[in-house]
């Protein structure tokens, strides 16, 4: 049963942000459920009232409802039960990917996304296969230690956290999050680290990710608020808001 795990206080809110955590009680490794608290912390900030739900197993993805989608990390055991319950969403998830919805997702979320990633153990496990990329393993090697990558596109560097066994590739008509300034990435290759394929923006970093790059924080809360307004058909009149100085509780 999809119940809200946090939400914010009451008072008036010009906006509402639903997100919904992706299996939050079986993906939630390495700390990462820091990345809700800031979304929830940005999107607050710029006047929204935020509703969080936990979407697990044998629950309904609502693609109409949800504003952000955040999947994050887990052990091999967690991803392989959650990869029998994946079938029953991808139709609603790749829907809402594919009409742009916003998605965060770390690790094992990001492998999941994919075709398919083998384990440590050498077997397959199919993963949403609504996004091209697919994960092999390593063989006694893990990829661990700081990372800095930019994103040309929005002219943004992003710092992190990587440690990951898993060796990602991606297909012809994605791109990584970012190219390696310093750090292993994705792969062997060292070229590029995560994904970023219409809204969708997936990483290895923890840290959590969002804490340490609050640039990021706001452009995946600004582009869900900005396409919430559309479907809503209310305005925005968006405040803008520091993102360096966003941890000292700053809008200007």
């Amino acid at each position: 049963m999809v119940y809200t795990s946090l939400s914010s206080k009451a008072g008036n809110y010009p906006y509402q942000l639903n997100i919904a955590h992706l299996y939050g009680n079986l993906m939630n490794t390495y700390g990462d459920n820091g990345n809700i608290l800031m979304l929830k912390y940005v999107a607050e900030k710029l006047g929204a009232h935020v509703t969080v739900d936990i979407v697990s197993l044998h629950d309904d993805f609502d693609e109409n409802h949800y504003d952000i989608a955040f999947f994050g990390g887990g052990q091999d055991f967690e991803q392989s039960i959650i990869a029998g319950d994946l079938p029953a969403k991808k139709e609603s998830i790749d829907n809402y990917i594919q009409n742009d919805g916003v998605v965060l997702a770390i690790c094992g979320g990001f492998q999941l996304l994919g075709q398919y990633y083998v384990e440590a153990s050498g077997k397959r496990i199919e993963g949403l296969g609504v996004m091209g990329h697919y994960t092999l393993n390593q063989t006694n090697n893990r990829f661990i230690g700081d990372i800095k990558i930019h994103n040309e596109d929005f002219d943004e560097t992003y710092y992190g956290f990587e440690n990951h066994q898993g060796r990602t590739f991606l297909s012809d008509d994605q791109k990584p999050l970012g190219q390696v300034v310093y750090g292993n990435g994705n792969n062997e290759e060292k070229i590029g680290e995560g994904v970023h394929y219409k809204n969708v923006f997936g990483s290895y970093f923890h840290g959590p990710i969002l804490s340490r790059n609050a640039n990021l924080a706001y452009r995946l809360v600004t582009t869900a608020l900005k396409k919430n307004t559309v479907r809503t058909s209310n305005s925005l009149p968006m405040r803008t808001f520091s993102a360096k100085k966003s941890l000292k509780n700053t809008v200007t």
